[in-house]
Formats: structure tokens, C-alpha cells, sequence
């Protein structure tokens, strides 16, 4: 079978293989041999959402986003890559057929308790990848995580990694502006999976940089198609450099949560 893409050529046993993109197909010993030798076992989850995406993206889009970034992660650091949460906090999309959401509390939970989970096994350190902007939740969960009892946590990637990205892969859209179903998300869809983006995306570009009621009114007040942003202006290309530096930008998150380990750091 075809390595993914971002996926060691090697055979590095280091690097977690995965099926279809999504979802890991370690087994326990492989687990096991990458925590071999390791001050700290870090974990890295991806969390996404199942809401429309315009005409053109599908449902998955933002899980499929925080798969292929928590995938080209586990290429490059040693950490354990868990499948994702598919379903997450979506209700400003509600008034769109498919679009299914959980609570925060719910999604909260679900975090907490496999971090915990974790931590039985021996794994001290969760990474969240998230690729839905809605999972306001997901900030909170580490704060309290590890300003209390619970496992050390970060949560990836921030504005400024995005913002770095988007500079890197020459994307020219603002993130104000690119908001949902647009140059950045288009862009990655087209390089990690682009069988799933439906012909046509090249002429739904729609901008609303003021949404300032959005989570009064959803996004419906702000658009028909659903789409806010210019994916007329999405590649591959900016898709693949789009996820080579988020990549990079990592690094820092991986020596924080390992560190924590050290107590001379």
C-alpha cells in the first residue's frame, strides 16, 4: 500500500502508520517500542466537527484537517497518535442539513477522560489538534488540566501557528477573513485528500469580516452557501506548505509538554 503522504519512506518504526489517512493503525507493541527510552510519552489527539462546509467540502473537513496535522506530526516526533474526535461544538451551523454537534460539557468530558485514560497506561502529556474553531472547550480543558491535578496538556495549533503558515505557504487570505470553507481549508483538502473536494469550489468565494453576532445569530445570518472565504484561491501546493510548517511549529509544543518531565529544565 501507498505510504501517506508526510509518512517516513525509511520505514522508520518510530512513526505511527495510519489507515486511509485517518485513523492509526498501531498496534500495543508498536506503542510500546516508541515509548522505549522516552523521559515522557506524549499523545497527540485530534478533535474535529461534522458541519457543513459550503458545496463543496464535506462534512469531515475540519476532522480530516486535524487527522492530516496530527498525522505529518507523528511523522516527525515521536508521540502516540490516538484517532479522532469526530464530532464536536457546531451549533453556529445548525440551520445546515448534516451538521451534527455535541455540548462542551459533553466534549470536555470526552477529553478529560481519555487524558485520564492515558495517564493509567503511563502516557503523561496530551496534545490537542484541533481543527474546529468552535471547540471553544478545548482551551479550557487544558487550563484546568494542568493548572490542577490532571495530565499536562497544550493545545495546537494556536493563531500564531497559523498565521506563520499562512505566510510560509503563501496564502493570501487573512484569517479574519478566510473563516470557514476557504483558501486554508481548501488548500489542505486538495493536498491531503483531494477526492473529497467537489468541483465548483473556484467560484463560492463570499467575505463577511464583520461577525460580530455570530454566536448570537449563527452563521446563517452571514451567509447563504455557507462558505466564508476564497477558496478560489486554494492549491495543493499551498496545502502542502501549509502543513510542513505547522509542523515545524510544533517543535516548541513537543519540548514544552516533555520537558515538564525534567525537573533541572
Amino acid at each position: 500500500m501507498e505510504k501517506p503522504k508526510g509518512t517516513p519512506a525509511d520505514g522508520n518504526t518510530t512513526s505511527p502508520a495510519v489507515t486511509a489517512g485517518v485513523l492509526p493503525a498501531d498496534t500495543t507493541e508498536d506503542v510500546r517500542r516508541r515509548g522505549e527510552g522516552l523521559a515522557r510519552q506524549v499523545a497527540v489527539l485530534p478533535v474535529g466537527s461534522f458541519e457543513q462546509h459550503g458545496p463543496c467540502l464535506p462534512l469531515a473537513t475540519d476532522t480530516l484537517v486535524a487527522c492530516a496535522i496530527a498525522r505529518a506530526i507523528a511523522a516527525r516526533y515521536p508521540v502516540h497518535l490516538l484517532p479522532p474526535v469526530t464530532i464536536g461544538c457546531s451549533h453556529e451551523h445548525a440551520d445546515w442539513p448534516g451538521t451534527v454537534s455535541i455540548s462542551s460539557v459533553t466534549l470536555h468530558a470526552v477529553v478529560r477522560d481519555i487524558a485520564h485514560s492515558l495517564r493509567r497506561s503511563g502516557v503523561e502529556a496530551l496534545v490537542l489538534v484541533n481543527g474546529h474553531g468552535g471547540n471553544y472547550v478545548l482551551g479550557n480543558v487544558v487550563q484546568e488540566s494542568t493548572a490542577g491535578t490532571g495530565p499536562d496538556m497544550a493545545l495546537f495549533p494556536a493563531a500564531e501557528d497559523w498565521d506563520s503558515a499562512r505566510e510560509r505557504a503563501g496564502v493570501s487570505t487573512s484569517l479574519l477573513t478566510d473563516m470557514h470553507a476557504g483558501e486554508i481549508e481548501t488548500s489542505l483538502l486538495l493536498h491531503c485528500h483531494p477526492e473529497m473536494v467537489r468541483g465548483g469550489y473556484e467560484t463560492t468565494d463570499f467575505v463577511a469580516d464583520d461577525r460580530r453576532h455570530l454566536l448570537t445569530t449563527g452563521m446563517a445570518a452571514y451567509t447563504e452557501s455557507g462558505v466564508i472565504g476564497r477558496p478560489s484561491l486554494a492549491s495543493a501546493e499551498k496545502g502542502e506548505r501549509l502543513l510542513a510548517a505547522l509542523t515545524d511549529s510544533f517543535g516548541p509544543y513537543f519540548d514544552l509538554v516533555t520537558r515538564a518531565a525534567d525537573p533541572t529544565a
